[in-house]
């Protein structure tokens, strides 16, 4: 079942920098709230909160449960600006949304099976060449995350994007640009250690040089 969050917020009317200013000095994230055929609505949370659930990486790519002005408005997050230097929101982005809305979300993607693939028991390395994709779909539809599964790699296999198995009603955007074949990255793949060839390589060179001695 999928994780609910709430973010409590107030109206704010202050406009500028200065305004701004004054609510960090008070605890607050100043933001805004645009879509759903309403107007833009300026808006502000509790810093504290906001920073606790954006710890949890499902807040990302999950429909979010706005409370403002006495009422509940379903929401995603679509941007979000931190301090360059200190561990600050300055400013985030909400977008609404009802469930037949139509929406492009970056969702990340979840390994499993590392331990078990017979390419990594080989001595191969795991690559993620991906860590997320930006998916299109319904609001009702959109995944906390997409599994890959890699238990049956073996050395040398790679996963792509058209390889990736998606809850139903759910797409990936790169492969809606067309020419599927030109969009269709690298998601996942299993290498040869170059590091452990490498000294195995040393050892063997070494080992020659003692039996010509």
């Amino acid at each position: 079942m999928s994780q609910q969050f709430t973010i409590p917020a107030v109206s704010r009317s202050d406009k500028g920098k200065g305004a701004s200013r004054r609510l960090r000095r008070q605890g607050l994230v100043p933001g805004i709230v645009y879509g759903g055929g309403k107007d833009p609505q300026m808006i502000a949370t509790p810093h504290n909160k906001l920073v606790q659930q954006l710890e949890n990486e499902a807040f990302y790519s999950s429909i979010l449960n706005l409370e403002l002005d006495g009422a509940v408005q379903r929401v995603v997050l679509k941007d979000l600006q931190r301090h360059p230097a200190k561990p600050f929101i300055l400013h985030f982005d909400l977008q609404r949304v009802a469930d037949t809305d139509r929406i492009r979300m970056h969702v990340p993607l979840h390994f499993v099976g590392e331990e078990q693939a017979p390419g990594v028991k080989a001595g191969g390395k795991i690559h993620h060449a991906l860590v997320d994709i930006e998916v299109v779909c319904e609001a009702k539809d959109l995944p906390e995350y997409i599994e890959v599964d890699v238990s049956g790699m073996n050395l040398g296999d790679m996963i792509h994007l058209t390889d990736l198995k998606l809850p139903e009603g759910v797409e990936i955007v790169a492969l809606t640009h067309g020419d599927e074949a030109a969009h269709d990255e690298a998601v996942v793949s299993i290498q040869a250690d170059r590091r452990a060839q490498a000294a195995e390589g040393e050892g063997g060179e070494e080992e020659t040089a003692s039996e010509e001695e």
